[in-house]
Parts: structure tokens; sequence; C-alpha cells
């Protein structure tokens, strides 16, 4: 039991700091902030902004979050639900880019 949930913290946190990684590289190559509105802007690299935004996504969800928290007064439980989801997103990347690195190696 106590093996299964150091796992999942440990995919949890290769996730979310894959993500942030991620997102500070972009935006130290592009010089623009990693955020959903990106999508909207279209043009030719749209495809290599959704893959950024799928790995980097929990990131850029708990950073509104916390501004949202702190800055407009939103209730609490809606820091509660993102840190929720933001933790799935993380386990979820961070069991793919495990599995990815595994892979490499054998």
């Amino acid at each position: 039991m106590v093996h299964d949930l150091a796992v999942f913290a440990y995919a949890i946190s290769i996730g979310f700091v894959a993500g942030g990684l991620i997102g500070s590289f972009y935006q130290l190559v592009t010089g623009k902030r990693v955020n959903f509105e990106l999508l909207a802007e279209g043009g030719p690299f749209v495809f290599v902004t959704a893959i950024v935004l799928a790995a980097a996504g929990p990131a850029v969800v708990m950073r509104n979050a916390i501004r949202a928290q702190f800055i407009e007064n939103r209730p609490g439980h809606w820091l509660a639900l993102s840190t929720i989801i933001c933790a799935l997103w993380s386990f979820m990347s961070g069991v793919f880019f495990l599995s990815f690195a595994l892979s490499l190696t054998a």
C-alpha cells in the first residue's frame, strides 16, 4: 500500500516537474509565457503549441488557480478542485514520461 502511494507521488512529481521544464523551455525559446490562449493564435506552430500545452498543462492550471485564489479571491474549493485536476493530469504525464524513459533504457 505504501509502495503504491510512493509510486503515485513519484509519477505526479515527474509529470509536474517535466511540465514545468517544458513550459520554461518554451518561454525561453519563444519569449511567450505558456497559456491556453496560445492555441487561439493559430499559425504554423499550433501543433507544437498543443503538445507543449499537453505536457505543461498542470503547471499552467496551477499558476492560474493560485492567481485566481489570491488576486480574484475565488472560493477555496476552486483551488482544491484545480489541485486535484492537476494531480491527476500530472500523474498521467508522469506515467507517460517514465514509460518513455524506461523504453529508452531497454
